[in-house]
Formats: structure tokens, sequence, C-alpha cells
């Protein structure tokens, strides 16, 4: 019943009305019954005489003789429209019934073809960014070992032995490797929080590998990218998104410990359709809820120590990077500002 095409299909090419045949057994047998029943009434009235009667009663005789011969029939053909109807209704609801399952699992399909097939564009460009790295270090390995062989000349002994003693740094025991390297800037951590523009954005890519070397900014880091990869699952991207943006004073007042409508201002994002998305996401997908709390959670901690030393140009333009935004919407369906 289903892919039948007589120019009615839907725009999916699923649900599509069948013809309906002209006359149908339902017909046929209303026909013949209304003939028979025409040929009986007609024997009777041949085969038994007609009985005397007043002139008076002659037209109250044809009214009930007309009654007794086209009742039966419209019977017959009530009865027969009724059963084609039932008929069609059941046809049309088996369509239906087969359109419905069909798109359930079209959409099956889908989801798990986006979830298994489809890799974050994050991901993609950090991967990438790896790769060519990777192939540098080999060059240059490369480059140094072709080096190291052409030129096999040493300093003298004691000269190395100055260097290394004027070139090597004290490090007490325990020291993590993220405070050997320099600490990461204003400038870098807020254009990483803003991930890469495209995969040509070099300076974007330089702030996130910055990022990923000091530790704490790259579980903020880490945490933005997984809930910006579930959003995009559902076609929630924040490029989309243009939230009303808010005061820097405001943002103070969350990172002094304020909630509720005080900063309700944070919550900018007035899409309808990402809000209803993200709010059923939140409530069916417990590892959607739970990425998006850890998230949470990382950033409040990370701008209540970013605002401390901030200036309001600085906490402005953090406002305007991605994970913001992501903050904006999942703190409006977490309830943060009410």
């Amino acid at each position: 019943m289903v892919g039948k095409n007589d120019g009615k299909s839907t725009p999916l090419g699923i649900y599509d009305r069948a013809r309906t045949a002209q006359i149908t057994s339902v017909e046929v047998v209303a026909v013949a019954l209304s003939f028979v029943w025409l040929i009986l009434c007609g024997l009777f009235f041949m085969l038994v005489p007609a009985a005397d009667a007043p002139d008076e009663s002659g037209a109250l005789r044809f009214m009930m003789t007309m009654l007794a011969i086209f009742m039966p029939v419209a019977m017959i053909w009530v009865s027969a429209t009724a059963a084609r109807a039932s008929r069609v209704m059941r046809e049309e609801s088996q369509r239906l019934q087969a359109a419905i399952d069909a798109i359930r699992q079209a959409y099956v399909a889908q989801s798990q073809g986006r979830a298994l097939g489809t890799e974050p564009s994050v991901a993609r460009k950090l991967d990438e960014i790896a790769a060519a790295t990777r192939k540098t270090e080999t060059e240059l390995a490369k480059f140094t070992s072709s080096r190291a062989q052409a030129t096999p000349l040493r300093p003298r002994p004691e000269a190395q032995a100055k260097a290394t003693a004027e070139d090597q740094a004290a490090l007490p025991l325990g020291t993590p490797a993220e405070e050997i390297g320099p600490p990461l800037s204003r400038e870098d951590f807020i254009r990483a929080l803003n991930f890469p523009e495209t995969a040509e954005d070099e300076a974007g890519f330089a702030a996130l590998r910055k990022a990923l070397r000091d530790r704490q900014a790259a579980q903020l880091v880490q945490a933005s990218q997984d809930v910006l990869t579930l959003l995009s699952q559902d076609g929630i991207y924040m490029d989309d998104l243009r939230p009303d943006m808010a005061r820097p004073e405001i943002w103070r007042r969350f990172a002094g410990g304020e909630r509720g409508r005080a900063i309700a201002a944070l919550g900018g994002i007035r899409d309808r359709s990402s809000l209803a998305l993200t709010v059923g996401r939140m409530k069916q997908d417990p590892i959607f809820r739970d990425a998006a709390h850890h998230f949470l959670r990382r950033f409040d901690k990370m701008f209540t120590e970013f605002e401390r030393d901030a200036t309001d140009a600085e906490i402005s333009d953090l406002s305007n990077t991605r994970t913001a935004r992501a903050f904006m919407l999942l703190g409006r369906v977490a309830g943060i500002f009410d």
C-alpha cells in the first residue's frame, strides 16, 4: 500500500493515497440485491390480485406501495455506502500506520548515523592541527639528525660543563609541567574559549594549544567542547545565536555569588527553538545533562577567578565567545537566572 504514486504523494514520498476503484464488489452486490428486490416486487403485484378499496384510500395505498418498494432499496445502498466507507477508512489507517513506521525508522537510522558517523568540527580541526604538528616535528627531527651527522665537531669538555651549569635551572622535586612554561595570557584564554573560526585560523589554534597546556583552562575548554559537540547533534550552533549582551557589572555580580533575577540579563538567549531542543535534551539524555552541569560548574569556577583582575573590556570579549554563549543557553535552561 505504501509507495503507490498517483500524483498525490506527500513531500517525503512515504504516505501515498491509493487510487480507489470506481466500482467494487460492494456496489455490485448492492445493484444485484436492488434488482432482485424490484423483480420480486414486480412479480408480487402482477400475481396477487388488487383488492377493491374506496377511492379515498388510493393515495395512501400508492404511498405505502412506493415505500414498500423503494425503502429496502434505499437501505441496501445505505449499507453499501457504509461498507465502502469502512473499507476505505481501514485502508487509510493501514497506510498511515505504515507511513508512521517508515518515518520512525528513518529518524532512528538518521540519529544513529549522525551519532556514529559525524565527527565534531572542533575535534576534526584539532586532529588536523595535531597531524600537521606531528609531520612538522618529524621533518625537524630528520633535519636535525642530518645536521648532526654532517657536523661531528663537539665543544671541549670544560666549555660544555660550564654551559650546562649556567643554562640548567634548579627545579624542585614535584614541580608540575604546566608551571614550568609561561602563564596563559587573558587574550589567549579568551581566544581559546571562542575556538578557531576556520581550519586556516592559525592564531586561534595557537591560542587553543596554549590553553590546553594550562591544566585549569584545559578542563574548561574540554567541557565546553563536549557540550558544543552534543548541542551540534541537535543542530544548535553558537554562531547562529544572537544573545542580548549583558553589561560587565552584571557578570561581576555573577562572579560575586549572586543568582536569580539579579543576574537575569545573563540569560540573553531568545531563540525559542534552541531553548526547546535543549530543554528536551536535558530531560531525556542523562549524558547531556551530566555534561551540561559539569560545564556550568567549570565556567562558574573559571569566571570567579578570571573576574578578579579582568577589565570590563576583557569581560565583554569573553562574554561574546562561543563558550559564554553556551553558558547563557545552558544556564537559562538549568534555571540559574530565574
